[in-house]
């Protein structure tokens, strides 16, 4: 059970009486008279036919308060998208399954790249860029939770508290984001907050000083957890990487466009665990090497934006100091899983903070020598402002596909 301790600049919702999931749920409904909701799953084809996803539309098949269940299915070929229409035919709630690779959804696609607003490469930010589009272009929902699509401890309790802090009418919530214990089956999980973010926000404060951004980005519990909700309207102006940064940069842009007070953390799980990405020691082009050099060049341009000078020098202190406050964290893990019983190799950590460390370099001279990067994706404002009936035709080309191939 959770305390009621409240760090940072971020409200925390905490579960601190263990609420039963009928109440939740009871209220949810009543919510949903008012404020309807909406769920965007972005998905790959790989995880129809995994353990987690087929557990978790079973359980969202039995979810009243949700109206609209917003779906983007990557890495499909035209038999496997039919497939994902069958497999996701058991949801009650209006559903539809954007086909990203399917040819309307790339000519569409092909069309704003031409004008230079569309996702430049593809991955999950693509995927949840799209899905916002559609849920827009819907306009049947005014509050909306994402989450990740393999997560094998997920219970409809996660999604409840997840979406439960923009939904209620009474509270002034723009955006919330989901955090939980990354504990399962006896390990400490979640190395890439714990040993990457943290120690590096920490060392961002050590290197140039008390900034109000590191201090908010500081106050999250788990940053990059992949769970988040908001209310409709912030889909309009949210600016998103398309790499692995999608996480940091979300926050980042909630930190741009709301005040403190409208943002806030929910514990959504007692327990939590997903697929795990390998740590890719020797390839810095996937798993947890990739995803630590892009989100470490999120946070450069993040500070690069409010005025940080950043150069080599800088960046070899920022590492250095990384280096020994991740150490430091090492210790600090491994006594709290002793003290709970759990499993925590210290030389696997260590090889993680070295690989992190190497990679805080390779961000940062990136970061140098492509100043005129552009690595965020185009607010829909501003797609919008390029091809004003784009809502409509991508809302036109989900429907008819969804009606050519399977609804």
């Amino acid at each position: 059970m959770a305390d009621f301790y409240q760090n940072g600049i971020i409200t925390t919702l905490h579960n601190l009486s263990c609420r039963s999931y009928k109440d939740l749920e009871r209220e949810l409904e009543d919510f949903a008279t008012k404020r309807p909701m909406g769920l965007i799953l972005p998905s790959l084809f790989s995880e129809l036919e995994g353990d987690a996803l087929p557990k978790i539309i079973d359980l969202l098949s039995e979810v009243k308060y949700i109206g609209e269940i917003v779906i983007g299915l990557d890495r499909a070929s035209l038999d496997q998208y039919k497939y994902a229409l069958g497999f996701f035919s058991k949801l009650p709630q209006r559903h539809r399954v954007l086909w990203n690779d399917g040819p309307r959804l790339r000519q569409l696609d092909d069309e704003l790249q031409a004008l230079g607003v569309a996702p430049k490469e593809a991955g999950k930010g693509r995927n949840v860029w799209y899905c916002m589009g559609y849920t827009l272009a819907s306009n049947r929902s005014e509050s909306v939770a994402l989450h990740d699509c393999d997560i094998v401890t997920y219970d409809k309790e996660l999604l409840a508290r997840l979406i439960y802090p923009v939904a209620n009418p009474h509270y002034n919530y723009e955006f919330c984001k989901g955090y939980y214990s990354r504990v399962a089956n006896g390990k400490m999980n979640g190395r890439v907050s714990r040993l990457l973010v943290t120690p590096l926000l920490r060392s961002f404060k050590s290197v140039i000083g008390y900034r109000d951004y590191l201090e908010y980005m500081d106050s999250f519990r788990y940053p990059l957890a992949g769970e988040f909700s908001f209310r409709i309207d912030v889909l309009k102006d949210i600016r998103i990487p398309s790499d692995w940064g999608l996480e940091i940069g979300v926050l980042s842009e909630m930190y741009r466009n709301y005040a403190h007070n409208r943002l806030c953390q929910v514990d959504i799980a007692h327990i939590y665990d997903h697929k795990h990405q390998d740590l890719s020691l020797h390839d810095e082009t996937g798993g947890l090497s990739k995803m630590s050099i892009d989100i470490t060049k999120a946070l450069f341009r993040k500070l690069a934006t409010q005025g940080e000078t950043f150069t080599t020098e800088t960046i070899r202190s920022l590492k250095a100091t990384y280096y020994r406050i991740a150490l430091d964290f090492i210790e600090t893990y491994y006594n709290d899983a002793m003290m709970n019983g759990l499993k925590l190799d210290v030389h696997q950590e260590e090889k993680a903070v070295e690989m992190f460390a190497s990679n805080i370099m390779k961000a940062g001279q990136h970061f140098l020598d492509n100043p005129m990067e552009r690595p965020f994706i185009a607010s829909w404002n501003r797609v919008i402002s390029a091809m004003p009936d784009v809502l409509e035709r991508l809302k036109d080309a989900v429907e008819k596909d969804n009606e050519e191939f399977g609804l």
